[in-house]
């Protein structure tokens, strides 16, 4: 059994870069991905704003290996876990135990919408191979094939939480030892449905969303990949370059309070954050970064901001939403946003909130400005709160020197 788990690899796609490099470059530059709509075919192109990943169609199936006419959703998701897979450099990958652990919202619906134009149209019409694909466990196992993955291979969809969730699985499978090497995170493009959906719950904004903030309006949508490389203690003693950081501690939980909104008093955030804790040994006052859920939503920011108050007053780490720069890429975004975590506890990075002004009055703290290198970072706690009450949290922490 590993007792611990190591990140050695990560890889990321999403409106702010094509790759883990450039997705870096613009959180340090302070460069948002979300613009006006230009490849999701819409009514709403002029309304609503979204981090879209600025590749179309063939050019993203170029990237990606992938032929063209597979879902977006699965194109985004190989080219994430191929650089995760790569960026770990595992020389014995093939002979190892290995796994590939994915989230998603969507599955395939992207193309599913493609054949109900035609189909709708006229019943006789519409192409079938569109919908082949449609299930959000096809997503998965399209990519893994194309990564080589064949001894365990699983989905999971919880909302916002479910690349946090696959992270959590791909730990415990290391931990039981079950896999050497777990690919754990997540993907999701954006489609009319995901757009149309979260417009009739009335909490898309129509401005560039401003997370943590007391004059928030709401979210801005996004899409995206990312993937962490999850090894055990003793694939890790053999890598040729030293891991990220670890993964340190987790926890779900679910506070059954409503399907779409969190509860007030922030029952299951602060479940999540403390149980992560316990299972990593540490106190509040050991955490020095947190990358929030910070949806940009009333309820999402009240009820994270609440368990934030309840569980670190009267010390409170440095904390940002990345969403400010990515969008809300549901399924994906905890696998993002483990990503940017990994690096946070192995350079000390701190991220800024973009566009964030005013203090919301209930809460004693706020979110950073600016971009911080080399900070005195020892442990990054990550959020992810999504529908149905599902929240996670995970703990990434530094390598002893």
């Amino acid at each position: 059994m590993s007792k611990t788990v190591f990140v050695a690899g990560v890889g990321v796609i999403s409106g702010i870069g094509n790759n883990t490099a450039e997705c870096l470059n613009a959180l340090q530059n302070s460069r948002a991905g979300i613009d006006k709509i230009k490849y999701l075919q819409t009514i709403h192109q002029d309304t609503f704003p979204v981090a879209e990943v600025k590749l179309n169609n063939d050019e993203l199936a170029q990237l990606s290996g992938f032929k063209p006419g597979i879902s977006r959703t699965a194109m985004l998701s190989l080219i994430a876990a191929r650089e995760a897979k790569n960026d770990a450099g595992i020389q014995n990958f093939a002979s190892l135990r290995t796994g590939f652990i994915s989230a998603n919202t969507v599955g395939g619906m992207d193309k599913t919408e493609d054949f109900f134009v035609e189909f709708m149209a006229n019943p006789a019409k519409g192409k079938l191979r569109n919908v082949v694909n449609h299930e959000c466990g096809k997503v998965t196992e399209l990519v893994a094939d194309e990564l080589g993955i064949k001894n365990y291979i699983s989905t999971i969809s919880t909302a916002c939480s479910s690349s946090a969730n696959a992270i959590m699985y791909g730990a415990r499978l290391i931990k039981n030892n079950i896999l050497d090497v777990v690919i754990a995170g997540g993907t999701d493009a954006l489609t009319r449905f995901t757009l149309n959906g979260f417009n009739t719950l009335m909490i898309l904004d129509n401005q560039y969303c401003q997370p943590f903030d007391a004059n928030r309006r709401g979210l801005n949508l996004g899409e995206g990949a990312g993937y962490i490389t999850l090894v055990s203690e003793r694939v890790a003693a053999g890598l040729q370059k030293a891991p990220y950081c670890t993964l340190s501690g987790y926890c779900n939980a679910n506070d059954a309070y409503h399907q779409t909104a969190s509860s007030p008093d922030g029952t299951g955030s602060f479940m999540a954050m403390g149980g992560a804790l316990k299972m990593s040994g540490l106190e509040p006052k050991d955490i020095g970064y947190i990358n929030l859920h910070g949806t940009g939503t009333q309820n999402n920011d009240n009820s994270e901001g609440t368990a934030i108050k309840r569980l670190f007053d009267p010390h409170f780490p440095k904390m940002s939403s990345t969403k400010s720069f990515t969008g809300h890429t549901l399924g994906a975004s905890a696998g993002i946003e483990a990503v940017f975590s990994a690096l946070s506890a192995q350079q000390g990075f701190i991220y800024p909130n973009l566009r964030f002004e005013t203090q919301i009055a209930d809460h004693p703290f706020a979110p950073e400005r600016s971009f911080t290198q080399h900070a005195d970072l020892n442990h990054v706690l990550s959020n992810s709160f999504g529908f149905g009450g599902n929240c996670s949290s995970l703990i990434f922490s530094k390598l002893p020197a």
